[in-house]
Protein backbone atom coordinates (compact mmCIF):
# COMPACT_ATOMS: atom_id res chain seq x y z
CA UNK A 1 0.00 0.00 0.00
CA UNK A 2 1.34 3.39 -0.97
CA UNK A 3 0.55 6.08 1.57
CA UNK A 4 3.57 8.29 1.09
CA UNK A 5 3.73 11.23 -1.26
CA UNK A 6 5.03 10.38 -4.67
CA UNK A 7 7.74 12.48 -6.22
CA UNK A 8 7.30 11.88 -9.92
CA UNK A 9 8.05 15.27 -11.45
CA UNK A 10 5.69 14.97 -14.40
CA UNK A 11 2.66 13.35 -12.85
CA UNK A 12 2.59 11.73 -9.39
CA UNK A 13 1.26 8.18 -9.51
CA UNK A 14 -2.28 7.61 -8.34
CA UNK A 15 -2.83 5.72 -5.12
CA UNK A 16 -4.25 2.21 -5.23
CA UNK A 17 -7.71 0.92 -4.42
CA UNK A 18 -6.82 -0.29 -0.93
CA UNK A 19 -5.23 3.00 0.08
CA UNK A 20 -8.33 4.87 -1.09
CA UNK A 21 -10.55 2.46 0.85
CA UNK A 22 -8.56 2.58 4.10
CA UNK A 23 -8.50 6.37 4.00
CA UNK A 24 -12.19 6.59 3.16
CA UNK A 25 -13.39 4.65 6.21
CA UNK A 26 -11.40 6.80 8.64
CA UNK A 27 -14.15 9.36 9.18
CA UNK A 28 -16.98 6.90 9.79
CA UNK A 29 -17.24 7.49 13.55
CA UNK A 30 -17.37 11.24 13.03
CA UNK A 31 -19.88 10.90 10.22
CA UNK A 32 -22.29 8.58 11.97
CA UNK A 33 -22.29 10.62 15.19
CA UNK A 34 -22.58 13.85 13.22
CA UNK A 35 -25.61 12.47 11.36
CA UNK A 36 -27.22 11.65 14.69
CA UNK A 37 -26.25 15.08 16.05
CA UNK A 38 -27.81 17.10 13.25
CA UNK A 39 -30.79 14.83 12.54
CA UNK A 40 -32.01 13.95 16.01
CA UNK A 41 -30.49 16.32 18.61
CA UNK A 42 -33.09 19.09 18.32
CA UNK A 43 -35.87 16.51 18.00
CA UNK A 44 -34.63 14.60 21.05
CA UNK A 45 -34.23 17.67 23.23
CA UNK A 46 -37.66 19.08 22.39
CA UNK A 47 -39.30 15.68 22.90
CA UNK A 48 -37.89 15.43 26.43
CA UNK A 49 -39.22 18.88 27.29
CA UNK A 50 -36.61 21.52 26.45
CA UNK A 51 -37.86 24.61 24.64
CA UNK A 52 -36.74 25.14 21.02
CA UNK A 53 -34.48 27.99 22.17
CA UNK A 54 -32.79 25.89 24.89
CA UNK A 55 -32.32 23.06 22.40
CA UNK A 56 -30.67 25.53 20.02
CA UNK A 57 -28.37 26.72 22.83
CA UNK A 58 -27.15 23.14 23.31
CA UNK A 59 -26.36 22.81 19.61
CA UNK A 60 -24.76 26.26 19.46
CA UNK A 61 -22.46 25.47 22.41
CA UNK A 62 -21.24 22.36 20.62
CA UNK A 63 -20.72 24.21 17.34
CA UNK A 64 -18.75 27.01 19.03
CA UNK A 65 -16.50 24.51 20.82
CA UNK A 66 -16.05 22.65 17.53
CA UNK A 67 -15.17 25.84 15.66
CA UNK A 68 -12.41 26.94 18.02
CA UNK A 69 -11.10 23.39 18.43
CA UNK A 70 -10.64 23.02 14.66
CA UNK A 71 -8.35 26.05 14.54
CA UNK A 72 -6.22 24.91 17.50
CA UNK A 73 -6.08 21.33 16.23
CA UNK A 74 -5.00 22.55 12.79
CA UNK A 75 -2.20 24.67 14.21
CA UNK A 76 -0.91 21.92 16.49
CA UNK A 77 -1.00 19.31 13.71
CA UNK A 78 0.98 21.64 11.45
CA UNK A 79 3.55 22.14 14.22
CA UNK A 80 3.97 18.58 15.43
CA UNK A 81 2.43 16.30 12.79
CA UNK A 82 1.29 12.80 13.87
CA UNK A 83 -2.02 12.76 12.04
CA UNK A 84 -2.98 9.31 13.32
CA UNK A 85 -2.36 10.17 16.98
CA UNK A 86 -4.67 13.17 16.71
CA UNK A 87 -7.21 11.07 14.86
CA UNK A 88 -7.12 8.30 17.45
CA UNK A 89 -7.29 10.62 20.45
CA UNK A 90 -10.20 12.55 18.95
CA UNK A 91 -12.05 9.32 18.17
CA UNK A 92 -11.70 8.14 21.76
CA UNK A 93 -13.09 11.44 23.07
CA UNK A 94 -15.99 11.25 20.60
CA UNK A 95 -16.87 7.69 21.60
CA UNK A 96 -16.82 8.45 25.33
CA UNK A 97 -18.68 11.75 25.25
CA UNK A 98 -21.32 11.13 22.57
CA UNK A 99 -23.24 8.61 24.64
CA UNK A 100 -23.67 11.30 27.30
CA UNK A 101 -25.19 13.74 24.80
CA UNK A 102 -28.12 11.35 24.30
CA UNK A 103 -27.75 9.55 27.61
CA UNK A 104 -29.91 11.72 29.82
CA UNK A 105 -29.12 14.52 32.25
CA UNK A 106 -26.57 13.20 34.74
CA UNK A 107 -26.42 16.38 36.91
CA UNK A 108 -30.23 16.18 37.16
CA UNK A 109 -29.89 12.72 38.69
CA UNK A 110 -27.08 13.79 41.01
CA UNK A 111 -28.83 16.93 42.30
CA UNK A 112 -32.37 15.51 42.00
CA UNK A 113 -33.38 18.49 39.92
CA UNK A 114 -35.19 18.60 36.58
CA UNK A 115 -34.73 22.34 36.08
CA UNK A 116 -34.52 23.37 32.44
CA UNK A 117 -31.43 25.45 33.30
CA UNK A 118 -29.63 22.43 34.77
CA UNK A 119 -30.64 20.30 31.78
CA UNK A 120 -29.45 22.90 29.29
CA UNK A 121 -26.08 23.31 31.03
CA UNK A 122 -25.61 19.55 31.27
CA UNK A 123 -26.34 18.81 27.64
CA UNK A 124 -24.33 21.85 26.51
CA UNK A 125 -21.27 20.67 28.44
CA UNK A 126 -21.26 17.19 26.94
CA UNK A 127 -22.02 18.67 23.51
CA UNK A 128 -18.92 20.87 23.78
CA UNK A 129 -16.69 17.94 24.84
CA UNK A 130 -18.02 15.76 22.03
CA UNK A 131 -17.39 18.45 19.43
CA UNK A 132 -13.82 19.09 20.56
CA UNK A 133 -12.97 15.44 19.98
CA UNK A 134 -14.87 15.53 16.71
CA UNK A 135 -12.81 18.52 15.55
CA UNK A 136 -9.46 16.83 16.23
CA UNK A 137 -10.53 13.77 14.24
CA UNK A 138 -11.93 15.82 11.35
CA UNK A 139 -8.96 18.13 10.85
CA UNK A 140 -6.38 15.35 11.07
CA UNK A 141 -8.30 13.17 8.60
CA UNK A 142 -9.09 15.89 6.07
CA UNK A 143 -5.57 17.35 6.01
CA UNK A 144 -4.01 13.89 5.75
CA UNK A 145 -5.22 13.47 2.16
CA UNK A 146 -2.78 16.10 0.91
CA UNK A 147 0.19 14.27 2.40
CA UNK A 148 -0.88 10.90 1.02
CA UNK A 149 -0.75 11.99 -2.63
CA UNK A 150 0.08 15.01 -4.77
CA UNK A 151 -2.01 13.64 -7.64
CA UNK A 152 -5.09 15.86 -7.96
CA UNK A 153 -7.30 13.06 -9.25
CA UNK A 154 -6.22 10.76 -6.41
CA UNK A 155 -7.07 13.47 -3.93
CA UNK A 156 -10.56 13.81 -5.38
CA UNK A 157 -10.89 10.01 -5.36
CA UNK A 158 -10.04 9.82 -1.66
CA UNK A 159 -12.44 12.68 -0.96
CA UNK A 160 -15.14 10.88 -2.97
CA UNK A 161 -14.50 7.64 -1.09
CA UNK A 162 -14.66 9.50 2.21
CA UNK A 163 -17.95 11.04 1.11
CA UNK A 164 -19.25 7.63 0.01
CA UNK A 165 -18.58 6.26 3.49
CA UNK A 166 -20.27 9.34 4.91
CA UNK A 167 -23.32 8.06 3.08
CA UNK A 168 -22.73 4.57 4.52
CA UNK A 169 -22.50 6.10 7.99
CA UNK A 170 -25.74 8.01 7.55
CA UNK A 171 -27.53 4.99 6.13
CA UNK A 172 -26.30 2.91 9.07
CA UNK A 173 -27.71 5.49 11.47
CA UNK A 174 -31.09 5.59 9.77
CA UNK A 175 -31.25 1.79 9.60
CA UNK A 176 -30.61 1.62 13.34
CA UNK A 177 -33.10 4.43 13.99
CA UNK A 178 -35.75 2.77 11.82
CA UNK A 179 -35.41 -0.46 13.78
CA UNK A 180 -35.49 1.30 17.15
CA UNK A 181 -38.44 3.54 16.32
CA UNK A 182 -40.37 0.64 14.76
CA UNK A 183 -39.82 -1.89 17.54
CA UNK A 184 -40.14 0.29 20.64
CA UNK A 185 -42.92 2.67 21.60
CA UNK A 186 -42.05 5.91 23.39
CA UNK A 187 -44.88 6.74 25.79
CA UNK A 188 -42.92 8.32 28.64
CA UNK A 189 -39.93 10.58 29.12
CA UNK A 190 -37.80 7.57 30.07
CA UNK A 191 -38.90 5.66 26.96
CA UNK A 192 -37.75 8.50 24.72
CA UNK A 193 -34.35 8.62 26.43
CA UNK A 194 -33.96 4.85 26.09
CA UNK A 195 -34.72 4.98 22.37
CA UNK A 196 -32.04 7.56 21.66
CA UNK A 197 -29.60 5.96 24.10
CA UNK A 198 -29.74 2.67 22.18
CA UNK A 199 -29.25 4.54 18.91
CA UNK A 200 -26.21 6.33 20.36
CA UNK A 201 -24.58 3.17 21.72
CA UNK A 202 -25.09 1.29 18.46
CA UNK A 203 -23.67 4.01 16.19
CA UNK A 204 -20.63 4.41 18.45
CA UNK A 205 -19.90 0.70 18.15
CA UNK A 206 -20.25 0.78 14.35
CA UNK A 207 -18.04 3.85 14.04
CA UNK A 208 -15.30 2.46 16.29
CA UNK A 209 -15.06 -0.68 14.14
CA UNK A 210 -14.23 1.43 11.10
CA UNK A 211 -11.77 3.58 13.05
CA UNK A 212 -9.89 0.37 13.83
CA UNK A 213 -9.81 -0.58 10.14
CA UNK A 214 -8.46 2.86 9.26
CA UNK A 215 -5.63 2.72 11.80
CA UNK A 216 -4.65 -0.82 10.85
CA UNK A 217 -4.63 -0.14 7.12
CA UNK A 218 -3.25 3.40 6.86
CA UNK A 219 0.36 4.37 7.45
CA UNK A 220 1.31 7.70 9.00
CA UNK A 221 1.97 10.04 6.02
CA UNK A 222 5.12 12.15 6.08
CA UNK A 223 4.36 15.77 6.90
CA UNK A 224 7.74 17.29 6.01
CA UNK A 225 8.39 16.03 2.52
CA UNK A 226 10.44 17.05 -0.49
CA UNK A 227 8.58 18.11 -3.60
CA UNK A 228 10.68 18.45 -6.75
CA UNK A 229 13.80 18.40 -4.58
CA UNK A 230 12.74 21.30 -2.34
CA UNK A 231 12.32 20.98 1.40
CA UNK A 232 9.25 22.87 2.59
CA UNK A 233 9.25 24.64 5.96
CA UNK A 234 6.15 25.35 7.98
CA UNK A 235 3.90 27.95 6.35
CA UNK A 236 2.61 30.91 8.37
CA UNK A 237 -1.03 31.93 8.58
CA UNK A 238 -0.32 35.20 6.75
CA UNK A 239 0.59 33.23 3.61
CA UNK A 240 -2.97 31.94 3.32
CA UNK A 241 -4.62 35.22 4.30
CA UNK A 242 -3.01 36.89 1.27
CA UNK A 243 -4.65 34.46 -1.15
CA UNK A 244 -7.99 35.44 -2.68
CA UNK A 245 -8.72 31.77 -3.33
CA UNK A 246 -8.52 31.09 0.42
CA UNK A 247 -11.52 33.32 1.06
CA UNK A 248 -13.42 32.02 -1.94
CA UNK A 249 -12.93 28.39 -0.98
CA UNK A 250 -13.74 29.22 2.65
CA UNK A 251 -17.06 30.83 1.71
CA UNK A 252 -17.99 27.99 -0.64
CA UNK A 253 -17.19 25.35 2.00
CA UNK A 254 -19.11 27.27 4.68
CA UNK A 255 -22.16 27.61 2.43
CA UNK A 256 -21.97 23.93 1.49
CA UNK A 257 -21.95 22.83 5.11
CA UNK A 258 -24.78 25.26 5.92
CA UNK A 259 -26.85 23.64 3.18
CA UNK A 260 -26.24 20.13 4.46
CA UNK A 261 -26.22 20.60 8.21
CA UNK A 262 -29.16 22.98 8.59
CA UNK A 263 -31.30 20.97 6.18
CA UNK A 264 -30.39 17.80 8.05
CA UNK A 265 -31.33 19.41 11.37
CA UNK A 266 -34.83 20.27 10.16
CA UNK A 267 -35.56 17.27 7.96
CA UNK A 268 -37.10 15.14 10.73
CA UNK A 269 -39.25 18.06 11.90
CA UNK A 270 -40.42 18.68 8.34
CA UNK A 271 -41.57 15.15 7.57
CA UNK A 272 -43.20 14.71 10.98
CA UNK A 273 -44.77 18.10 11.72
CA UNK A 274 -45.28 19.81 8.37
CA UNK A 275 -46.07 16.85 6.12
CA UNK A 276 -47.42 14.60 8.91
CA UNK A 277 -45.81 11.49 7.42
CA UNK A 278 -45.50 8.18 9.27
CA UNK A 279 -42.96 7.99 12.10
CA UNK A 280 -40.78 5.69 10.04
CA UNK A 281 -40.37 8.53 7.51
CA UNK A 282 -37.99 10.39 9.83
CA UNK A 283 -35.54 7.55 9.14
CA UNK A 284 -36.68 6.53 5.64
CA UNK A 285 -36.53 9.95 3.95
CA UNK A 286 -32.96 10.69 5.11
CA UNK A 287 -31.96 7.16 4.08
CA UNK A 288 -33.14 7.80 0.52
CA UNK A 289 -31.08 10.99 0.42
CA UNK A 290 -27.92 9.15 1.41
CA UNK A 291 -28.49 6.18 -0.86
CA UNK A 292 -28.54 8.48 -3.90
CA UNK A 293 -25.54 10.39 -2.53
CA UNK A 294 -23.63 7.15 -2.11
CA UNK A 295 -24.02 6.11 -5.74
CA UNK A 296 -23.02 9.56 -7.01
CA UNK A 297 -19.94 9.62 -4.75
CA UNK A 298 -18.81 6.18 -5.92
CA UNK A 299 -19.20 7.25 -9.55
CA UNK A 300 -17.13 10.38 -8.97
CA UNK A 301 -14.17 8.30 -7.74
CA UNK A 302 -13.64 6.92 -11.23
CA UNK A 303 -13.35 10.29 -12.99
CA UNK A 304 -10.28 12.42 -13.66
CA UNK A 305 -10.60 15.96 -12.37
CA UNK A 306 -9.62 19.50 -13.30
CA UNK A 307 -10.50 22.84 -11.77
CA UNK A 308 -13.17 23.48 -14.39
CA UNK A 309 -14.80 20.12 -13.76
CA UNK A 310 -14.91 20.80 -10.03
CA UNK A 311 -16.61 24.15 -10.68
CA UNK A 312 -19.13 22.56 -13.06
CA UNK A 313 -19.84 19.76 -10.58
CA UNK A 314 -20.44 22.16 -7.71
CA UNK A 315 -22.64 24.43 -9.82
CA UNK A 316 -24.80 21.52 -10.94
CA UNK A 317 -25.34 20.46 -7.33
CA UNK A 318 -26.13 24.00 -6.26
CA UNK A 319 -28.74 24.49 -8.98
CA UNK A 320 -30.40 21.19 -8.09
CA UNK A 321 -30.65 22.34 -4.47
CA UNK A 322 -32.31 25.60 -5.52
CA UNK A 323 -35.12 23.64 -7.18
CA UNK A 324 -35.40 21.28 -4.21
CA UNK A 325 -35.55 24.18 -1.76
CA UNK A 326 -38.36 25.85 -3.69
CA UNK A 327 -40.28 22.57 -3.79
CA UNK A 328 -39.89 22.02 -0.05
CA UNK A 329 -40.95 25.56 0.77
CA UNK A 330 -44.33 25.24 -0.94
CA UNK A 331 -45.00 21.47 -0.91
CA UNK A 332 -48.58 20.94 0.35
CA UNK A 333 -49.31 18.20 2.85
CA UNK A 334 -51.60 16.46 0.36
CA UNK A 335 -48.57 15.84 -1.89
CA UNK A 336 -46.35 14.47 0.86
CA UNK A 337 -45.40 11.40 -1.22
CA UNK A 338 -43.50 13.74 -3.58
CA UNK A 339 -40.99 14.19 -0.76
CA UNK A 340 -39.46 10.84 -1.70
CA UNK A 341 -38.67 12.16 -5.19
CA UNK A 342 -37.22 15.36 -3.74
CA UNK A 343 -35.06 13.24 -1.43
CA UNK A 344 -33.38 11.53 -4.38
CA UNK A 345 -32.49 14.86 -5.98
CA UNK A 346 -31.24 16.29 -2.66
CA UNK A 347 -28.93 13.28 -2.31
CA UNK A 348 -27.46 13.88 -5.77
CA UNK A 349 -27.02 17.60 -5.06
CA UNK A 350 -25.38 16.96 -1.68
CA UNK A 351 -22.82 14.57 -3.17
CA UNK A 352 -21.90 16.92 -6.03
CA UNK A 353 -21.50 19.93 -3.74
CA UNK A 354 -19.65 18.12 -0.95
CA UNK A 355 -17.08 16.32 -3.10
CA UNK A 356 -16.40 19.41 -5.19
CA UNK A 357 -16.33 21.77 -2.20
CA UNK A 358 -13.87 19.65 -0.18
CA UNK A 359 -11.73 18.99 -3.26
CA UNK A 360 -11.42 22.74 -3.79
CA UNK A 361 -9.60 22.83 -0.47
CA UNK A 362 -7.06 20.35 -1.83
CA UNK A 363 -6.59 22.56 -4.89
CA UNK A 364 -6.03 25.52 -2.56
CA UNK A 365 -3.41 23.61 -0.57
CA UNK A 366 -1.64 22.24 -3.66
CA UNK A 367 1.86 21.22 -2.64
CA UNK A 368 1.99 23.59 0.39
CA UNK A 369 1.60 20.65 2.74
CA UNK A 370 3.13 22.08 5.90
CA UNK A 371 0.20 24.43 6.36
CA UNK A 372 -2.61 22.19 5.18
CA UNK A 373 -4.01 21.39 8.63
CA UNK A 374 -4.44 25.10 9.39
CA UNK A 375 -6.35 25.53 6.13
CA UNK A 376 -8.81 22.77 6.97
CA UNK A 377 -9.11 23.90 10.58
CA UNK A 378 -9.69 27.57 9.84
CA UNK A 379 -12.20 26.89 7.08
CA UNK A 380 -14.06 24.47 9.35
CA UNK A 381 -14.18 27.23 11.99
CA UNK A 382 -16.46 29.28 9.70
CA UNK A 383 -18.56 26.21 9.01
CA UNK A 384 -19.16 25.35 12.68
CA UNK A 385 -20.01 28.85 13.85
CA UNK A 386 -22.29 29.63 10.92
CA UNK A 387 -24.26 26.39 11.35
CA UNK A 388 -24.69 26.93 15.08
CA UNK A 389 -25.79 30.54 14.65
CA UNK A 390 -28.18 29.69 11.81
CA UNK A 391 -29.94 27.00 13.84
CA UNK A 392 -30.07 29.25 16.91
CA UNK A 393 -31.66 32.10 14.94
CA UNK A 394 -34.20 29.80 13.31
CA UNK A 395 -35.11 28.20 16.64
CA UNK A 396 -35.49 31.63 18.22
CA UNK A 397 -38.45 32.23 15.91
CA UNK A 398 -39.92 28.88 16.94
CA UNK A 399 -42.04 30.16 19.82
CA UNK A 400 -43.31 26.72 20.74
CA UNK A 401 -42.24 23.15 20.18
CA UNK A 402 -43.09 22.24 16.57
CA UNK A 403 -44.89 19.10 17.73
CA UNK A 404 -47.47 21.14 19.65
CA UNK A 405 -48.53 23.20 16.66
CA UNK A 406 -51.69 21.26 15.83
CA UNK A 407 -53.79 24.14 14.55
CA UNK A 408 -51.61 25.41 11.73
CA UNK A 409 -53.19 25.65 8.31
CA UNK A 410 -51.62 23.90 5.35
CA UNK A 411 -50.78 27.29 3.84
CA UNK A 412 -48.64 28.28 6.81
CA UNK A 413 -44.93 28.50 6.00
CA UNK A 414 -43.24 27.29 9.17
CA UNK A 415 -39.75 27.93 10.48
CA UNK A 416 -39.01 24.34 9.53
CA UNK A 417 -39.76 25.07 5.88
CA UNK A 418 -37.45 28.07 5.97
CA UNK A 419 -34.68 25.97 7.54
CA UNK A 420 -35.04 23.05 5.14
CA UNK A 421 -36.11 24.89 2.00
CA UNK A 422 -35.30 28.59 1.81
CA UNK A 423 -31.94 28.78 3.61
CA UNK A 424 -30.28 25.88 1.73
CA UNK A 425 -31.55 27.23 -1.60
CA UNK A 426 -30.15 30.72 -0.93
CA UNK A 427 -26.81 29.33 0.30
CA UNK A 428 -26.55 27.05 -2.75
CA UNK A 429 -27.17 29.94 -5.11
CA UNK A 430 -24.55 32.06 -3.33
CA UNK A 431 -22.06 29.17 -3.49
CA UNK A 432 -22.58 28.79 -7.24
CA UNK A 433 -22.01 32.53 -7.74
CA UNK A 434 -18.74 32.46 -5.78
CA UNK A 435 -17.58 29.32 -7.58
CA UNK A 436 -18.05 31.07 -10.94
CA UNK A 437 -15.47 33.71 -9.91
CA UNK A 438 -12.80 31.18 -8.85
CA UNK A 439 -9.60 30.47 -10.71
CA UNK A 440 -8.86 26.86 -9.84
CA UNK A 441 -5.56 25.49 -11.12
CA UNK A 442 -4.81 21.79 -10.71
CA UNK A 443 -1.06 21.43 -11.29
CA UNK A 444 -1.20 17.68 -11.80
CA UNK A 445 -4.01 17.35 -14.33
CA UNK A 446 -2.14 15.32 -16.95
CA UNK A 447 -3.90 12.10 -17.98
CA UNK A 448 -3.20 9.25 -15.59
CA UNK A 449 -0.86 6.54 -16.80
CA UNK A 450 -2.89 3.85 -14.98
CA UNK A 451 -6.46 3.54 -13.70
CA UNK A 452 -7.09 5.26 -10.40
CA UNK A 453 -8.76 2.30 -8.74
CA UNK A 454 -6.84 -0.62 -10.09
Amino acid sequence: MVNDVEDDDSCPKPVGRRSVFYYGVGHMLNDITSACWFTYLLLFLTEIGLSPRDAAIVMLSGQIADGFATVFAGELIDRFGHFKIWHGAGSILVAISFSSVFGGCFPCQIFSSCSSIVETISYSTFAAIFNMGWAATQVSHMSMVNCISLNSTSRVAMTSCRNAFTMVANLSLYAVALIVFSTSKAKTHADIENQYRWIAYTVIFIGCCFVGIFHLGTKEPRLKIRVHGTSYARISWAYWFKKVLYYQVGLVYMLTRLVQNVSQAYLAFYVMDDLRMAKSAKALVPAIIYISSFFVSVTMQEMSWTGQRLKACYSAGGILWVFCGASILFLPRSMRAFMYVISVVIGIANALMTVAGVSMQSVLVGSDLNGCAFVYGSLSFLDKLSCGIAVFVLQSFQSTSPRSEQTLSTEYISVTRYGLGLLPAVCSLAGVAITYTMKLQTPYSNPLVEPLLE
